[in-house]
């Protein structure tokens, strides 16, 4: 990789990493380029582009996406407008993977339900348990976060899943959750609280549809598997 010590005006108009990415488009950069086009700026000891590789020398793109600004501006050079800079350009690709242009975006499979909501996941580090209220057309009117941490009776209440559900008239929910550990197989307090929720929405009349676990690039249907 070519390394850069002189200043970025310094360099020919046609070699700086925006006039080239106009030029050739951003396909035609280097990681560290794209990231110095968005910080723009580097420091009195170093240009943005040598900045910006030795951010990506100790952070890999996967690693960087996932550390908070806290973290970031740890690192000589990276002050609170850069990490927040940094930030903001990953939670905008983890908002594009998962973009509808629908305005009630429908679920018609597992799959549908594990590309909304896996970018999001992949870097929680702890369980988040969504609920998708749905009309009767199986389109999403609703979708709510009831609970952070290790699923167990106590913070997963069919109370709490229920109320939203009934507070925007859904015909049905769809529940799902992440592992952290990367591995979507069940546990038995996920097949058990599933199990809880399906006859609590028979009382109430609430069909719950499925319960989705996100792992790290795959997930498991609870309706597929039988469960359901």
């Amino acid at each position: 990789m070519q390394e850069y010590k002189i200043k970025i005006l310094d360099m020919q108009k046609e070699e700086r990493p925006r006039e080239r990415l106009i030029k050739n488009g951003a396909a035609a950069l280097s990681d560290s380029e794209l990231l110095a086009i968005i910080l723009r700026t580097g420091s009195r000891q170093e240009n943005v582009i040598n900045l910006c590789q030795r951010i990506l020398s100790q952070y890999n793109l996967k690693q960087l996406s996932q550390i908070s600004p806290d973290q970031l501006m740890k690192m000589h050079g990276i002050k609170e407008s850069k990490a927040a800079q940094i930030a903001s350009c990953f939670e905008i690709a983890r908002r594009l993977e998962s973009f509808n242009e629908d305005a009630k975006p429908k679920i018609n499979s597992p799959e549908d339900v594990y590309r909304r909501i896996y970018p999001r996941m992949r870097e929680q580090k702890k369980e988040n348990f969504i609920e998708l209220c749905l009309d009767t057309k199986n389109q999403i009117i609703k979708e709510e976060i009831i609970s952070i941490g290790s699923l167990n009776a106590n913070i997963v209440h069919p109370r709490e899943v229920f109320k939203a559900a009934l507070a925007v008239s859904a015909a049905h929910i769809i529940l799902a959750h992440n592992h952290p550990s990367g591995d979507p197989t069940p546990s038995r307090e996920d097949i058990e609280i599933t199990k809880k929720l399906i006859e609590a929405g028979k009382i109430i009349g609430i069909d719950v549809l499925d319960h989705v676990i996100i792992g790290d690039g795959r997930h498991f249907s609870m309706r597929e598997a039988g469960h359901i």
